[in-house]
Order: structure tokens, then sequence, then C-alpha cells
């Protein structure tokens, strides 16, 4: 684990309260983009598991040509990393943010670097995780990501006394495909990588989970055919797709799920979430669910500006309060 730290962030919001009105100010009403974060920490002490077949080259394109925000998404990722993001006024609730990007490649500001900010204006530090894609010949294949976000968990947990951070405190937001891997990283309780430092000792089991308009199920019809072919294959077996689909898995005893998607999501259908909310109910985990009619899909932050879902973190933050993870 190697991480570099070079002043401050430059964060927009002025001050952390709870349920910042200010958090909501929308990207677009700044001139610049804001700055990068300084601070990022690599997942691995070497290099990740697994790559002795991998030969792609990294890369991240810009979408984006309006200088107000990035749109930037990654690609061939090869040395996973955690970007943070530090509030003035931490309140000690840490969350790892997972962006989406249908498994083919990892969206950077829309799900992620916007997201977090928002999240940070309220005093939480936020850490945005840039995984491994399962079709760049990694041995661990569809579970390649989930080794990431299980060892992302673990070292923001790991060093969260040190952070001066609560250890109890560190839930896992996943939107789109990045819902499906923070849905796995959830539901499922089986390490998917031999142990490499101390830091694999503790729990990778989140304390809240917040899945965005997520990928949930891996089956016809409502399955979404990018993430599905980019994870399993064009011609998954039946014992994969039950393996790899959210809805099938055992949720007994697992931390308490947040869902959000939008009536009228044309690429990711919301019986994805209403699926995964019937199973949550059968096996007694705590839920909510919010459905809103309009919104479309991939909305993160600056695309539902206007809109009864742009509401959508502040309904998480209550929530994560009434679940006394904020005060």
């Amino acid at each position: 684990m190697i991480t570099t730290r070079r002043g401050a962030l430059g964060l927009a919001a002025a001050a952390a309260t709870p349920l910042p009105a200010q958090a909501m100010i929308p990207v677009s009403q700044t001139m610049v983009a804001p700055p990068d974060p300084t601070e990022t920490i690599r997942l691995w002490p070497g290099a990740a598991p697994g790559g002795a077949r991998v030969t792609v080259t990294p890369v991240v394109t810009e979408r984006s040509t309006d200088p107000a925000f990035h749109d930037r998404f990654a690609r061939y990722t090869t040395e996973p990393i955690l970007m943070v993001l530090r509030p003035a006024r931490p309140n000690g609730a840490s969350l790892l943010l997972i962006p989406g990007g249908g498994y083919r490649w990892a969206v950077v500001d829309k799900e992620g670097l916007d997201c977090a900010r928002v999240f940070a204006a309220a005093g939480i530090t936020c850490f945005v995780l840039r995984y491994r894609l399962p079709g760049d010949g990694w041995t661990a294949g569809p579970d390649a990501p989930l080794q990431d976000a299980q060892r992302a968990l673990r070292l923001v947990r790991a060093r969260a006394a040190a952070d001066g951070l609560d250890p109890a405190r560190v839930a896992v937001l996943g939107a789109s495909a990045g819902g499906h891997l923070a849905g796995m990283l959830t539901a499922r309780t089986d390490q998917t990588y031999a142990a490499v430092d101390e830091a694999d000792a503790v729990s990778m089991r989140p304390d809240l989970s917040i899945l965005l308009y997520p990928v949930a199920t891996m089956a016809p019809p409502f399955a979404h055919a990018g993430s599905r072919r980019e994870m399993l294959g064009e011609t998954p077996s039946a014992e994969a797709v039950a393996r790899y689909s959210l809805e099938r898995m055992d949720w007994r005893g697992r931390p308490p799920v947040f869902l959000l998607h939008a009536m009228d999501d044309e690429a990711v259908p919301v019986e994805n979430s209403l699926q995964l909310l019937t199973a949550l109910k059968a096996a007694g985990v705590k839920a909510e669910a919010h459905l809103f009619e309009e919104g479309g899909h991939g909305f993160g932050i600056r695309l539902i500006e206007g809109k009864p879902a742009a509401i959508w973190p502040e309904l998480v933050l209550r929530w994560a309060q009434r679940r006394g993870w904020v005060s």
C-alpha cells in the first residue's frame, strides 16, 4: 500500500454540515471544473493479483468539451487506486464510491468524484475506487473487480483509526455496474484473493450499502446486456448467471441497503432494483427504496439537476442519519 498526499483538496463547499444545502450546488454552475484530489492510495502493495496474462495499457479518456466539468472514464486499469476526498470537518464516517461503466470501463467523475464532493461537503471522508475490469485477462475473471472492492473496503477500514475515522462506520455507494459490484461486496462473504498484509485481517463487510440504479440481475429479460457480456461472456452458463445475479445471492445477515432507480431507465430496467428489493425483504435485510418517475440512467449529480430525483443525496444522508451512521 502506497499513499500520496500533496496539499489541500480544494473542495467546493466551505463548511461541512450533516445535510448541507451548499453541497447541492450543481456542478454546471461552476466556471471551471474542480481540481482532482491530490491524495491517492494504491490498493495492492505490489502488482494486482493474477496479472500474468494481462497485456493491456491503461488509458483515461475525457468526453467533456465544457471547461466547467470533467466526464472521464478509465479503461484497462492495471493498478487500481482509491482517490481520497477529505472534508474540512470530518464526522468520522467513510464512504467507498464505486462508479459504473458497464464493466467495460469505470467512469471517474459522473458517479465518482462528482458524487464524492457532495458527500465530502457533508463531512464524510470519501474514497473513489478505480477498479480492474473482468475482460482484461485477469486470472480471477469476473471476480477481478470484486478483489479490488474487497481490498478497498478493508484498506479504508484498516486506516480509519489512524485517519481519525470510525472503523465501524464504513459504507459503500455503487452506481449502475458499480452498483452490481457494491452489491457483490455487500452480499458475498467469500474472500476472492489471498491475503497480502495486515489490512486483510479486518472485515470487508460494509456497514451500509447504497445502490444507485444498480445492474442487479444477469438473467434475461432485465439484465443489462453490456455488463453481462463483459462479465460473463456471450453465452454464460446458467450457473454463472445465478452466481452473479444479486437477487439470487444469500443476503441473510447483511447490512442495510438503500436502493434508488428511475422508472424510465431504459438501460438498466427498474426491475433490477425491484427484484433485488424482493430478495432483500425475503432475507430480512433492512432496506429502503426510492423510485422516481423520470431520470433515465447514469444521472449521477449533474445530469439530474432540476428534476425530482436530484434530491437523492439528501435522501441517502437522512437514511444514514436514521441508521446512526452520521449524526
